[in-house]
């Protein structure tokens, strides 16, 4: 059993010049005892943006925090704290976040997915 609180954990800044403004902290995987995916914390800071990408990969997704903008295949769509979303495998995506506060959102992904 596994019992903790997301403060716990520090956000690792990505460092990547494809991105700007994001920090993501893991919160359960393979280490936890959840062999095949992993949750975490993606942290957009305001104007920032995730890598656009693709991969053979999907991500589940649950707003916590804020709003911000998910592109998928080229299609906005607004998402916001209390919403979620399911990115298929395969499928070109980015989250931007256009506000003057944080976004946050929890990210599923299978265990090949996490960096």
């Amino acid at each position: 059993m596994i019992i903790g609180h997301k403060d716990d954990i520090e956000f690792v800044i990505t460092q990547d010049p494809s991105v700007k403004g994001v920090a993501m902290k893991k919160i359960i995987g393979a280490e936890e005892g959840w062999d095949d995916y992993v949750m975490r914390i993606v942290k957009l800071e305001p104007n920032g943006n995730s890598f656009d990408h693709k991969h053979p990969w999907p991500h589940i997704n649950y707003y916590i925090k804020g709003k911000g903008i998910l592109t998928m295949e080229g299609e906005e769509f607004e998402v916001k704290e209390g919403g979620y979303t399911f990115v298929p495998a395969g499928k070109q995506h980015q989250w931007r976040n256009e506000s003057d506060e944080v976004f946050e959102f929890i990210c599923i992904v299978p265990k090949e997915g996490h960096q």
